[in-house]
Parts: structure tokens; sequence; C-alpha cells
């Protein structure tokens, strides 16, 4: 009987929770839809020395668009606030030391996943238009960019950056859980190097020099996330765990 109502206490806590990343959604949504036609002009206009002209293809283009950079505005902010909740309804079953580490994933989460996108889009992103214009100009086709096409382009390029940035959290993370040991990580090292390659000249152009602006700092990610996943453990192994508080 006591189980079932920890079970109904937690749900309960749980769904009051999850009311509150919605709620906080809907507002950094509601911000998004305000802001959105000037982050797609910032973005037009910005894309490193590269000039691009946006067409639309039908009624519908523009409408789909904004909404979409509203939307992914909105998931954007409310990240930290998920990280948040989630950390809070953990919380109980941590220790002090724990919970205060733990906490630091929800800035660290927002900052590394800035920082992929922000890398991206200002090294990685201009270097791939730039290529991908002069191939153009090589076989004589006139360019005509469709608005949608284009921006559906960016997300598909810089979303996965951002979520590469978060390795060594993940590392982290899985470590603390006590998935990830070092001994594993060495197994899968030179696996993970090539899967990495891989990524990396999927979603860079066919260039020895994008394929090392994108490859290079994914193999980067990995060693620090190899490196914080070890430097954690040893830390964790020379302390005992203390009784939750």
């Amino acid at each position: 009987m006591d189980m079932q109502k920890d079970v109904v206490s937690h749900l309960t806590e749980l769904r009051k929770r999850l009311i509150v990343v919605a709620v906080w959604f809907l507002g950094a949504f509601g911000i998004g839809v305000y802001l959105s036609p000037q982050l797609l002009v910032f973005i037009k206009n910005h894309v490193g020395r590269i000039q691009v002209e946006w067409s639309v293809f039908s009624l519908s283009d523009g409408l789909v668009v904004y909404m979409k950079c509203a939307l992914l505005f909105g998931t954007a902010l409310t990240l930290p606030c998920l990280l948040y909740q989630l950390w809070a309804f953990a919380r109980p079953g941590l220790t002090r030391q724990e919970a205060r580490t733990t906490l630091l994933f929800v800035p660290a989460s927002l900052l590394l996943f800035a920082s992929g996108v922000t890398f991206g889009y200002t090294v990685a992103l201009p270097m791939m238009i730039s290529f991908m214009v002069k191939l153009n100009h090589a076989i004589g086709a006139h360019e005509v960019y469709g608005l949608q096409h284009y921006v559906s382009f960016l997300i598909g390029f810089l979303y996965p950056m951002g979520l590469a940035f978060e390795m060594p959290l993940a590392a982290l993370f899985l470590t603390f859980v006590g998935v990830l040991t070092p001994g594993r990580v060495k197994q899968v090292r030179k696996y993970a190097y090539v899967g990495l390659a891989v990524v990396g000249s999927c979603i860079s152009p066919p260039d020895f020099i994008s394929h090392l602006s994108v490859t290079v700092p994914l193999i980067a990610l990995f060693e620090i996330s190899v490196f914080v996943s070890w430097r954690y453990s040893l830390r964790r192994a020379a302390k005992p765990r203390l009784s939750p508080t």
C-alpha cells in the first residue's frame, strides 16, 4: 500500500513538473513568434561573406518557415527548464554533492549546445555554402534558393552540431549513472573515431578541408568526453558515497 502511494505521489509530482515545462514552452514559443522575422533576417545576412536571395515556391513557404523558426526557438529556450525540472524530480534520491554536481548540467547543456551551433554557423556552414556555390557556378547553374529548403538545410546541419557538442556532458552523465567506464571507452575508441569520421563526412561537403573542419572538432569533443569520464571515475572511486539528505 505504501509503495502504491509513493508511485502515485511521484507521478503527481512528475505531472506538475511537466505542466511547468509545457507552460514555459508556450511562453518561449510566443517569444519566438515575435522574434522570428528578425532571426530570419539575421540568418540571411550573416552567413560569413555569403549573400543569398531567398525565393518562395508556394504561398505557405513563408508561414512554414516562420512557425518552424518560432518552434525551434521555443524548444531551445525550454531545454534548460526541462533539465532543471528533471533534476528537481530526481533530487530527493541524490546526495548533497551529487545534487550540486548534476545541477551544473543545466547551464552546461545550454552553453555546449549554443557553442556547437555557433561553431557550425560561423565556421563550418560558410565553408559548406561557399563550396556548393562554387560547384554550382562550375556547372553553369543559375542559383535560386527556396526559402523552406534553405532553412531546413540550416537546421539539419546546425542542430546535429549543437547536439555533438553535448558529448562531454553526456559522457559525464553516463559515467555518473555507471553505464560508462574508462575501460569501456578504451574498447570503443577506434570504432568511435571511424564513426565520427563518417558523421563528419556526411554533414560536410566532399572536400578535404571541410571534412577536417567538422571531423577534427568531433574527435576533440570525444577525447574531452573520455577525459571527463576518466576524471569523474577517479573522483568517485576516491570518495565514499554519503547518504541522501
